[in-house]
């Protein structure tokens, strides 16, 4: 688990209600269903509509990176190409072929099975490159639907306050509903610059940077192949490969 991700969590939610309480401020104030029924379901309204389902879906699948990320591990990536590179040079590239279903993933199978193959270092490159570019595409599309959430949500607060404030017009002759009324406005508000400021917008730049990385180690790949086709000193590739982190 992130410990990040939580901290940061923990952080904001204590110090945005303890601000209250030490206000003089009651905690069930914050919680009004109606509020935050406009505010979600207006948010995830305008994210639908500007976002085919497929992207929309993922793009919550993602959510769960921010507290467990896909393990990255360059070292160990380092030492699994390096490996890979020892065994082309003394059993030949074909041997690589045998290895392919131990690979973890299926970027890293494709590039052993286009060595196994024997394809040229310049068309191994080109066809995995094309590979990172669609799967680095997909996936910052699917990351910006939570920054579209976070552009949506503050002006639908603010819509929900209007329709507050609407109700509390209505009811001017009935004090006993202007309480409601109001709070519903004000905390509409709080809901969605909120839910923007401390969820939705951390969410969409934590999955940028996780994309990143994950593109990184790609990459990284892929010169560890071309490098392993070339038929380069293992060693070489390593002090290549290590420039790629720091």
């Amino acid at each position: 688990m992130d410990v990040n991700s939580v901290t940061g969590i923990l952080l904001a939610s204590v110090a945005i209600i303890g601000g209250q309480v030490l206000e003089g401020g009651h905690v069930g104030s914050l919680l009004q269903a109606a509020a935050f029924l406009i505010v979600m379901g207006g948010t995830v309204g305008a994210v639908l509509l500007q976002s085919p389902v497929k992207i929309f879906v993922n793009g919550v699948r993602m959510a769960s990176w921010v507290f467990y990320p896909p393990e990255n591990s360059p070292q160990n990536l380092i030492k699994q190409i390096i490996n890979w590179s020892h065994i082309s040079r003394k059993e030949g590239l074909l041997a690589l072929e045998l290895h392919i279903p131990t690979a973890k993933d299926p970027f890293s199978k494709k590039g052993l099975q286009l060595l196994a193959d024997g394809s040229t270092p310049e068309k191994l490159r080109e066809v995995l490159e094309i590979d990172i570019l669609a799967l680095e595409t997909h996936q910052r599309q699917s990351a910006r639907i939570w920054e579209a959430a976070g552009g949506y949500a503050p002006t639908i607060g603010i819509l929900g306050a209007v329709l507050g404030l609407i109700h509390v017009m209505e009811n001017l002759s009935d004090p006993s509903l202007l309480g409601s009324g109001i709070a519903v406005a004000f905390v509409a508000t709080i809901y969605g610059v909120g839910l923007a400021n401390l969820v939705f917008l951390p969410i969409a730049n934590k999955l940028k940077n996780i994309i990143g990385e994950h593109v990184v180690m790609q990459e990284m790949m892929v010169d560890g192949f071309v490098a392993i086709a070339n038929g380069e000193n293992p060693r070489l590739i390593e002090s290549r490969l290590k420039g790629y982190y720091i």
